[in-house]
């Protein structure tokens, strides 16, 4: 028996809901939906990138854009930034980032909020008119593609533009396969730093060589399965299979028509590809592929280059683990200049203000990274001084703290039903009280803390330094938020996720668990060690020892459980507040 949602679906799904959504907003937003159809049309909704916010919220929405692999063209995000400042205002303002604001993604996309259903048109139409969409972001579909930040401006080993453009024009542009048995996510890296992250993906595609005929061709290895949430994340799998980079359209698209069509649609808990993929083996995945979806002969896998992967990867300080700072881009005399945004949350005048600077000193094109950070591009060696020297700089730096330059921070109960805890306020001030109070070594440059308000860990605190996940604990006969504190996770050559050392510490405890824990490394380290290679140096029972749960003098608001928050609330628990129950990743 199908799940209830692929009833809904089977209705209407796709391209065609677009004209319900107008058609709703046109006759009175979201009062003009039947009381009794909005739990079906919220999940059709979704695949226009358009989210119902939380309960207490009602007739607001968030909508999400859609931009493979994090490229803004010149205008796209001056227009993001003002349909933000002028319809993403709530009813409340945020005591942290006040009101009208755009959140950037871990997949290099755009979240805007508190937007009405009667003004969708309204925003399709403004941005739309600077080609930004939000087609195909949300629901079960493919979602926005990941890709090399920068590809295109940095040497690449394989050229990924051509195979990213296609995968966005010609398969996320299908309508025939807008229906996925779940969301569905994927990435092409085409430099050695592994920026894209495969590891997390449905399917990925890695850079590789391979010797055919005698001759060494580049091309793709290509992996399937990865992802995280619901406490069981899996590193994507080698499927065993290199592409030369103009066969690789036909084999992910494929694999894609593959899932489509033998994907579980029952137990949404169940239905990921990463499920699938355990359930039916590289082997006849592999098999199944070449026989029924793709007409070339496929080659086994070819030499890959994790070993020299350093994005998000904790077991190295060697190359580049993220986007910041200012470098060197393959065209001459030319440089990228990546800004650090802690929690990716930029006010609607200070995204304006940055489109304003990258006319002004670069080509107007902006990059998204998978760290909710922004990137300038083309920017001359004459007018990099200049750049450096702005004011707006001063607020997100290229040269942040080591707190700053890793965090990451998913939306939380701010928005989001599921979520157990607040996220980017409490986030935010736990940056400013750790830059206060703790010394790290001078040699380390980041901490990668990453905080997700649930187990369906959209903040990726599962392959954190320190991951943090929002549950709920008993403090003082009070139900309050709470942390799961996890450690040692990172992507890379050889991806590993957090285990867990700390469970339920109540949230005015954590700062103290975590100080407790960062000056305990500091104080024991090696000589160039970083703080993955020293967990696993520790040991578990030293580490729970190290990170002692302590009140401290952290300010720690919002802790009853939401009830002292500023935003709209309904007054049943979170749809996730069971004790002991896991979030699916969302949806």
């Amino acid at each position: 028996m199908v799940h209830k949602k692929e009833e809904q679906k089977d209705d209407c799904y796709g391209d065609e809901v677009r004209e319900h959504i107008l058609e709703f907003a046109e006759n009175g937003g979201y009062e003009a939906i039947p009381e009794d159809e909005r739990e079906t049309w919220f999940t059709r909704f979704k695949f226009w990138g358009l989210f119902h916010q939380r309960s207490g919220q009602e007739s607001y929405f968030m909508m999400r854009l859609t931009n493979a692999s994090g490229i803004l063209e010149p205008g796209q995000l001056r227009a993001i930034g003002e349909v933000a400042g002028e319809y993403a205002t709530g009813p409340v303002e945020n005591p942290e980032f006040g009101n009208g604001w755009i959140d950037l993604t871990t997949r290099q996309s755009v979240q805007l909020h508190w937007l009405k259903l009667e003004d969708v048109p309204e925003i399709w139409e403004q941005l739309e008119a600077e080609g930004v969409h939000s087609r195909s972001a949300g629901g079960d579909t493919m979602r926005n593609i990941s890709g090399s930040a920068l590809h295109g401006k940095v040497e690449e080993y394989v050229d990924s533009g051509p195979l990213l453009e296609r995968f966005e024009e010609d398969l996320r542009g299908d309508d025939a396969l807008a229906n996925m048995p779940r969301k569905f996510n994927i990435s092409v890296t085409g430099t050695k730093s592994g920026c894209a992250q495969d590891s997390l993906n449905d399917i990925g595609f890695e850079p590789a060589r391979k010797e055919i005929n005698g001759e060494t061709v580049k091309g793709f290895n290509v992996r399937i399965g990865g992802g995280l949430g619901g406490r069981q994340p899996r590193a994507a799998t080698p499927l065993d299979v290199f592409v030369l980079p103009e066969n690789a359209f036909e084999v992910g698209r494929g694999f894609v028509q593959l899932y489509h069509d033998y994907g579980g649609r029952q137990n949404r808990s169940k239905n990921r590809t990463r499920f699938f993929a355990d359930d039916w083996g590289m082997e006849k995945i592999r098999e199944t592929l070449q026989e029924e979806y793709v007409d070339l002969e496929m080659h086994t896998a070819g030499e890959d280059f994790r070993e020299e992967y350093t994005y998000n990867a904790g077991s190295t300080t060697e190359g580049k683990h993220d986007h910041v700072g200012v470098y060197d881009q393959k065209q001459d005399s030319l440089n990228y200049v990546g800004l650090s945004v802690p929690v990716g949350r930029l006010p609607a005048e200070d995204a304006v203000a940055l489109a304003d600077l990258a006319d002004e000193y670069g080509s107007g094109e902006l990059r998204l990274t998978r760290r909710q950070n922004p990137v300038i591009v083309d920017v001359h060696d004459d007018d990099l001084e200049s750049l450096l020297a702005d004011p707006l700089l001063a607020s997100y730096p290229p040269e942040p703290s080591p707190f700053e330059r890793g965090a990451m921070a998913c939306t939380g109960t701010e928005f989001c039903s599921i979520a157990l805890t607040e996220t980017k306020g409490r986030m935010a001030r736990m940056l400013r009280w750790l830059n206060a109070n703790v010394d790290l070594p001078e040699d380390v440059g980041k901490i990668k803390m990453h905080y997700s308000g649930c187990t369906a860990d959209c903040g990726q605190a599962m392959t954190a330094d320190i991951g943090l996940q929002g549950m709920r604990a008993r403090k003082d006969g009070q139900m309050v938020e709470a942390f799961d504190i996890g450690v040692g996770g990172g992507v890379g050559e050889n991806p590993s996720f957090v285990e867990w050392i700390q469970q339920r510490v109540p949230a005015d405890e954590a700062p103290g668990a975590i100080r407790n824990l960062l000056e305990a490394f500091a104080a024991h380290r090696s000589d160039g060690q970083t703080f993955r290679q020293w967990v696993e140096s520790v040991g578990t029972e030293a580490l729970i020892e190290f990170c002692e749960p302590e009140e401290t003098d952290f300010e720690a608001p919002y802790m009853a459980d939401a009830k002292q928050s500023w935003y709209p609330f309904a007054e049943e628990p979170s749809a996730s507040a069971a004790e002991g129950s896991v979030a699916p990743s969302d949806d």
